[in-house]
């Protein structure tokens, strides 16, 4: 299921009115789509914070006051470098009939065999990028490492996924593997 945020509409601000809207707790960002105006907006930052701690994955449904909810998948995300704190996030306006690229989280379950001889999972990257249309995209991908001994790894072809869905990672690339300490 999607998460729902809350926007509202904002006007083209300078900087001391951007940062008087984020001391207020709000977000800007954009919305942006193929052949769509784009939309300046502003969001709660700590719905958003809560958002991003689930993982951050899948669309989003945004409410956008006066207009319907518009489904919506995170396209960048700028923090200050060095407060880490959130500045701007820009979203893709999701179309059902337009192909999407994006990256799904892959998620590890189990305990490799191999832990018993005292093997570590290491995950070198926890993403698979693929296009699709929005109705296929999955809202992560889960892959049983139990399996693993010492020495294996899971690489990107690895990975079962459904027919609609075209991988844009390369198919050889690591994701993880089970390796002494």
């Amino acid at each position: 299921m999607a998460a729902c945020l809350q926007a509202e509409k904002r006007t083209q601000l300078n900087k001391s009115g951007l940062r008087n809207l984020r001391k207020d707790g709000r977000l800007p960002g954009n919305v942006f789509g193929n052949k769509l105006d784009n939309k300046m907006i502003h969001i709660s930052t700590i719905e958003f914070q809560k958002w991003l701690s689930q993982g951050a994955s899948g669309s989003i449904e945004l409410q956008i006051e006066g207009a319907s909810a518009i489904s919506v998948l995170l396209e960048d995300l700028q923090r200050d470098p060095r407060t880490r704190e959130l500045l701007h996030v820009d979203f893709q306006q999701l179309q059902a009939d337009e192909i999407v690229r994006t990256k799904i989280p892959v998620k590890f379950n189990g305990t490799p065999a191999g832990a018993r001889f005292g093997g570590v999972v290491q995950v070198q990257n926890a993403f698979i990028e693929v296009e699709a249309l929005p109705a296929h995209l999955p809202q992560a991908l889960e892959y049983d490492i139990s399996g693993m001994m010492i020495g294996d790894s899971v690489l990107v072809k690895d990975v079962p996924l459904a027919s609609e869905i075209t991988i844009v990672s390369g198919l050889n690339e690591c994701l993880a593997s089970v390796v002494k300490p």
